[in-house]
């Protein structure tokens, strides 16, 4: 019995399959079953994960405790963990309902929300918030790089849309952080094809530079060459991110001649890696492209393009 489940128990249930005490204690200690919180146990060959521990989370806790933020929205199929944290299990965001007490177990990080029933539902039998709400909550509480990233992807991946957010957004008045939502859905785009990409246009429309276009195609003799990440077409700078997963060396002499086709063509291409969002790096390529937009601006009295708003006072 013990080799063949292959699902989060709790000890009640293994009771119930025959199993007694003193077999579950012995069974745990010769490595054959985990326990992942107190009283929920699963084989010891599943992996790790915050699905599974959401699993075991809704047999352990009461009724009226929600997986919330990234576990949720991990849940929905958008991963906005930290790349420091990919290779480990975050603890699971939960919380409580207004008025009952927060579970307080190893690997939870919780507390108390108030939630209606329609921020609800719930993803394979886990009780977690919508899609919408999730990402609202997050853009209230992460900082402005993390919230338009999350922002976008939900637009992406759940076809959102601005007016709906906005039309939610109204009922978290006085919430912590619904000032910084209220700027950045308009921001958000569902164009953006990555985390990395929102952090790019995050950092450009921190500097106060004009608001750049996503995925424009570049078309030559008739026929797409390329779709740039971050363009001002009118000046014919381009932005693009390489991110890791995309952008390896199995890659990089496809993105060489590609780039090297569009200097031809007359764009300035500027190339963004993860360790240039941030400090001395950073500083450096948005020397260059503000130097860039000015030398290459559009006629007087001709402005093509609006400037950034400003992510800060």
């Amino acid at each position: 019995m013990t080799t063949s489940f292959d699902r989060p128990m709790t000890t009640s249930q293994l009771r119930e399959t025959g199993l007694e005490p003193q077999h579950l204690a012995r069974l745990v200690r010769d490595g054959v079953l985990r326990r992942v919180f107190t009283g929920v146990y699963c084989p010891a060959q599943v992996a790790d994960s915050l699905e599974l521990r959401a699993q075991c989370a809704a047999l352990a806790l009461p009724d009226h405790c929600v997986v919330v933020d990234r576990s949720a929205a991990w849940l929905h199929g958008v991963d906005l963990h930290d790349p420091n944290e990919r290779f480990s299990t975050p603890d699971l965001e939960m919380v409580a309902l207004r008025g009952h007490t927060p579970p307080r177990r190893p690997g939870i990080y919780t507390g108390e929300r108030d939630l209606e029933a329609r921020d609800l539902t719930t993803v394979e039998g886990i009780p977690v918030t919508t899609p919408i709400r999730t990402a609202l909550d997050i853009a209230c509480l992460r900082g402005e790089h993390r919230a338009l990233a999350a922002l976008d992807a939900f637009m992406r991946q759940h076809h959102l849309t601005e007016e709906e957010m906005m039309r939610e957004a109204v009922r978290l008045k006085g919430r912590r952080g619904v000032v910084q939502l209220r700027r950045l859905i308009p921001l958000a785009s569902g164009k953006a094809d990555s985390t990395g990409e929102s952090w790019l246009r995050a950092t450009i429309l921190r500097a106060e530079l004009p608001v750049p276009v996503l995925q424009f195609e570049v078309h030559v003799d008739g026929r797409l060459f390329a779709i740039l990440d971050l363009a001002y077409p009118g000046l014919k700078i381009a932005i693009e991110y390489d991110g890791e997963e995309f952008h390896g060396a199995d890659q990089a002499h496809h993105d060489s001649a590609r780039r090297e086709r569009l200097r031809e063509l007359g764009w300035l291409v500027i190339v963004v890696r993860k360790h240039q969002l941030s400090g001395n790096a950073r500083d450096a390529w948005l020397k260059v492209l503000t130097r860039a937009i000015s030398e290459r601006d559009a006629p007087r009295g001709k402005r093509v393009y609006p400037r950034g708003l400003p992510f800060s006072h």
